[in-house]
């Protein structure tokens, strides 16, 4: 059981952002469904909605439960929400050549886009956004 402990000490935060990133990315993929197929609302446009829900969401979680921090909170977000934004282009750009280019479905498409995406915005969230402060 002790190594349990230090896996779980090791990875503590990727773990929990993986927690939580599963969450809001699940969250996300329900609201661009919801807004595509339920409302009519063009992929991209749904996109951008759904993403922008995820960011804000992931932020409150990780900041919170997983880094603790409480400090710079603005500044933060500011952070955050730029590597959420980048994600968001990227994301698109994904869905674009996945659609438009490859003419994937949009479901499978945009679910291929979350796991690339995720990764990119854990490490730079890791060591930039939720770095302590010295």
């Amino acid at each position: 059981m002790e190594w349990i402990k230090t896996i779980y000490g090791k990875f503590r935060h990727l773990i929990l952002y993986g927690i939580i990133g599963s969450f809001t990315s699940t969250l996300d993929f329900l609201v661009f469904t919801a807004l595509t197929r339920l409302v009519g609302i063009n992929y991209l446009v749904a996109n951008c909605i759904s993403v922008l829900v995820g960011i804000t969401t992931s932020f409150c979680l990780n900041r919170t439960y997983n880094f603790k921090v409480s400090d710079k909170t603005a500044q933060r977000f500011g952070i955050f929400l730029t590597v959420g934004l980048t994600g968001l282009l990227m994301s698109n750009v994904i869905l674009w050549v996945g659609i438009e280019k490859l003419h994937g479905d949009e479901t499978i498409t945009k679910l291929a886009s979350i796991v690339l995406v995720v990764f990119f915005q854990f490490l730079f969230n890791k060591f930039v956004t939720f770095r302590k402060s010295s």
